[in-house]
């Protein structure tokens, strides 16, 4: 925890025993490093998405490389489980998925740890991923590890 705070040992007993309080920047690494998940609820996630029946996926916000996907998503995809996981899966979206993406920055997206957005996107025509037209979730979570997920559903019409 001292590393954490980035102070001694005997600085960190004080701030335990109630003989220094800590400062705003020592609170807010405090609330961060409770509020981070464990790495018992990212395999609760990803048990989620691999065994929901909904049209779900699970990628890095930043890179879109593919973390999970449920049977159903799966069961529409022409890929290989195996290949198509740690890939990008950003070179299938849509045009609207496209607006959507270049939006993020102008709403905030990653400057909250847990957004969330609903949009209509068209068809990709895309015979190895398609994409239907329809309405589309966007979840924002954070992993553990800090990094930053999307949970991509399809909901239905």
């Amino acid at each position: 925890m001292a590393e954490l705070l980035d102070i001694s040992q005997p600085t960190l007993s004080r701030l335990e025993r109630g003989l220094l309080q800590p400062t705003g920047q020592q609170i807010g690494k405090l609330e961060q490093h409770l509020l981070r998940p464990s790495q018992s609820a990212d395999r609760i996630l990803a048990r989620l998405i691999n065994s929901s029946t909904s049209r779900v996926h699970l990628i890095d916000d930043r890179t879109h490389h593919l973390l999970a996907a449920s049977p159903a998503r799966w069961s529409e995809w022409q890929l290989d489980p195996p290949e198509a996981l740690g890939k990008s899966l950003l070179l299938y979206a849509s045009p609207e998925i496209e607006a959507a993406e270049r939006s993020l920055n102008s709403i905030g997206w990653f400057d909250d740890v847990a957004a969330e957005m609903e949009f209509a996107t068209g068809a990709n025509c895309d015979p190895e991923v398609p994409i239907s037209a329809g309405m589309v979730r966007w979840e924002r979570l954070l992993l553990a590890d800090g990094r930053a997920v999307r949970l991509t559903t399809s909901l239905p019409a």
